[in-house]
């Protein structure tokens, strides 16, 4: 049984197509141009100011033993960069200490040059940008038409959860310090690359087992194909998403997906049988009066 009372594969609550909202991140909520052209680029110029300030603390450490055995993991992959090694980080003299801060950043480099999407990379990209958001050096960027759209399902009950290759971390920063303020009450929780990776058909199963809800009650929107292949494979509805920036689809793609292009056209409670509207919302008075609470999954 489900902290909410639903059981695994439980039917549609009353009059929603759905029970729950799957929401992409890049594409989707958030421009590209602020991954690529704000996150990437903050994450990569501060790498070694990182490592300098934070080089006793655990956090630090861990990133750089979990960067070290990346590093010996792709050690045959053309160009790669290795990392120094060493059994006692924190009781490096200063030569070695600077010789290995500089291998550290020339991996990320090359990491994020080869779009590597591996989880020692993106636990220090989240831990670099955490320091910026807290400094309002970064604020997540949102589309206008988003946090309209959070409001009006989350008041029908649809549960709305996230799923992207950045750590739920990185996600709950975007979404916490936002342009918009802190959208993280609209959230019934997060998944990133481990429940699986967004092109595999078994992480959407992994995903709607994780909320005890059968595939076919989630509705998943991305902007990519192969994820929306991967989705439906595995018995969840999709909608790709057409934003400004994204990757252009195949005339195929358009026939085979439905298509938005601003959260105003998706789940619309006009869409409602308004003799049933009335009930629904009156039937759940008590939850829409509730702060929407945030789970880690």
């Amino acid at each position: 049984m489900a902290a909410n009372g639903n059981k695994v594969g439980s039917k549609r609550r009353k009059n929603l197509p759905y029970n729950v909202i799957l929401l992409d991140i890049e594409g989707t909520t958030t421009p590209i141009t602020f991954v690529k052209d704000t996150l990437f680029p903050y994450a990569r110029k501060n790498v070694e100011k990182y490592l300098n300030n934070n080089w006793e603390s655990e956090e630090c450490q861990q990133d750089i033993i979990a960067l070290q055995k990346q590093s010996e993991k792709d050690k045959d992959l053309e160009g790669v960069i290795s990392i120094c090694k060493s059994e006692d980080i924190k009781g490096m003299d200063e030569k070695s200490r600077q010789n290995l801060i500089n291998s550290v950043v020339k991996s990320v480099a090359w990491l994020m040059d080869a779009d590597r999407k591996v989880t020692a990379l993106k636990q220090l990209q989240g831990h670099i940008w955490t320091k910026g958001y807290e400094d309002g050096e970064l604020k997540g960027e949102i589309y206008d038409d988003v946090v309209p759209a959070l409001k009006r399902w989350t008041s029908l009950g649809y549960k709305v959860y996230i799923y992207s290759s950045g750590s739920v971390e990185a996600q709950k920063l975007l979404f916490g310090y936002s342009t918009e303020g802190n959208l993280l009450k609209f959230f019934s929780g997060h998944f990133d690359t481990k429940i699986g990776l967004k092109i595999e058909s078994e992480s959407y199963q992994n995903i709607a087992k994780s909320i005890e809800e059968d595939p076919s009650a989630i509705l998943f929107v991305t902007d990519v194909v192969k994820e929306a292949e991967a989705a439906t494979e595995a018995g969840v509805e999709t909608v790709i998403s057409v934003r400004p920036g994204n990757s252009p689809l195949s005339n195929a793609d358009k026939q085979t997906y439905k298509t938005i292009e601003s959260f105003d056209e998706l789940l619309q409670d006009e869409d409602l049988d308004p003799k049933k509207k009335k009930t629904l919302l009156e039937s759940q008075n008590v939850e829409l009066n509730k702060t929407p609470t945030v789970t880690g999954v």
